[in-house]
């Protein structure tokens, strides 16, 4: 970051009103606006982290603030996503973005990148003068990524991630401390960490979490305070409680104990067993990848209801999501139990797996569905797994989703 010294200009009159109560702190000063103005901080995803990030790095005057995203902005992106609102949805997440911080402060440079952070693209767009880079995103492969990215570049990467009521803080940066991967240096099994949109997030999370990466890149450009460097934080909104964990270099991390040019990025989607750049909010783990699985229509499925058809209907989703909404005459099964009760089975266990699975028979044609169709498409490989006919079983395309908008428009969408 020695390079911003070369890159500090004045500031207008207009700039030092509207950042006077920073110029006053003597932390900050006007030598310090000015490095801020001089900077450039590259965002990964304008979601939920990303709303608060962008709008207060904006506000900060944070002189040139790159995005990163391809999304468009969706109605149940509004209770965490603030930076978005109803007169956007459906529009670009970069358009989005940009058009609020620009109105905030018209002072800054914002860049656009509309496209998936992939190995193919990283080192071209974290290459391009960047002082630190926040990933705001929500994935495994794209974490995993952006931290080797950041330690082959020597860039300091302000991590974050939410989960229901609880929230991570870190500074992993390479070249003064431990990386990701000295942290974390496997991923999780697939499908072990559910998403946000699979276990949901109490819409404050990411503003809390979300300001405090600011905090931190603030921190790191101005070089005052003691940054999250060896050191993660973990919030419980539920208990208003933090807690500080020191993290280790390791010795041995592949990444960032290595020269930098051999550093190679990854398929980190292989490495993951996940997919990153999917817009359908249920991320599928594989299991269905092997198999051929059939599928039919909302339009099948509601014939088959009316008709009395040999066919039984089963809703894979979870409980709590059935009280939004659940197609009537279905079987409820969640997909974690069909899981655990195909692990059992396989694991030589019996009793309270078949009780579970009591209720699907294996001689009727079963359709099963999920909120957009990739659980369901799983508990069919799970299921055909321990003995059902993959012949007998059917994904419903588009789940309860497609029964919303094609069948029942009445219905809640979520």
């Amino acid at each position: 970051m020695s390079a911003l010294h070369s890159r500090l200009a004045d500031l207008s009159k207009d700039e030092v009103k509207r950042y006077s109560r920073h110029v006053i702190m003597p932390e900050v000063g006007m030598e310090g606006q000015r490095r801020l103005k001089a900077s450039s901080v590259l965002l990964i995803g304008t979601g939920g982290l990303g709303s608060p990030l962008a709008l207060y790095l904006a506000a900060a005057g944070i002189g040139r603030i790159g995005l990163v995203d391809y999304d468009v902005v969706d109605f149940s992106n509004l209770q965490r996503q603030v930076i978005h609102g109803v007169s956007t949805v459906g529009l670009s997440k970069l358009d989005s973005a940009a058009a609020r911080m620009l109105d905030l402060n018209p002072e800054i440079e914002v860049v656009k990148y509309n496209e998936p952070l992939t190995s193919e693209n990283a080192l071209r767009i974290f290459g391009e003068d960047w002082d630190v880079v926040i990933d705001g995103t929500d994935n495994f492969p794209t974490r995993y990524l952006v931290n080797d990215a950041c330690v082959k570049l020597g860039i300091p990467n302000v991590y974050g991630s939410i989960f229901r009521f609880e929230g991570q803080l870190s500074v992993f940066y390479g070249e003064q401390g431990p990386c990701y991967r000295c942290m974390f240096p496997e991923p999780p099994p697939p499908g072990l960490v559910p998403s946000c949109a699979e276990g949901g997030v109490l819409g404050i999370l990411p503003g809390t979490i979300g300001t405090m990466q600011a905090t931190e890149a603030i921190k790191l450009l101005l070089g005052i305070g003691d940054p999250m460097i060896g050191r993660m934080l973990l919030y419980d909104a539920l208990e208003m409680s933090f807690h500080t964990i020191k993290i280790r270099k390791d010795p041995a991390c592949p990444v960032c104990s290595v020269d930098k040019a051999d550093v190679a990025l990854l398929d980190y989607e292989q490495f993951c067993g996940m997919p990153a750049h999917d817009h359908s909010e249920f991320s599928s783990v594989d299991d269905a990848d092997d198999i051929d699985v059939q599928t039919v229509t909302v339009h099948d499925v509601k014939s088959a209801l009316e008709n009395g058809d040999d066919v039984l209907v089963i809703d894979v989703r979870d409980p709590h999501e059935w009280d939004i909404s659940a197609i009537a005459g279905t079987l409820r099964i969640p997909k974690p139990d069909i899981q655990l009760a195909k692990n059992g089975i396989q694991a030589g266990r019996k009793l309270w797996e078949e009780t579970v699975l009591q209720g699907i028979p294996k001689d009727k044609t079963l359709y099963l569905h999920c909120r957009s169709g990739v659980r369901s498409a799983d508990s069919i490989a799970y299921l055909s797994e321990v003995g059902y006919d993959l012949d007998k079983m059917y994904n419903v395309e588009g789940g309860i989703l497609a029964w919303a908008d094609e069948i029942d428009p009445d219905m809640p969408k979520y």
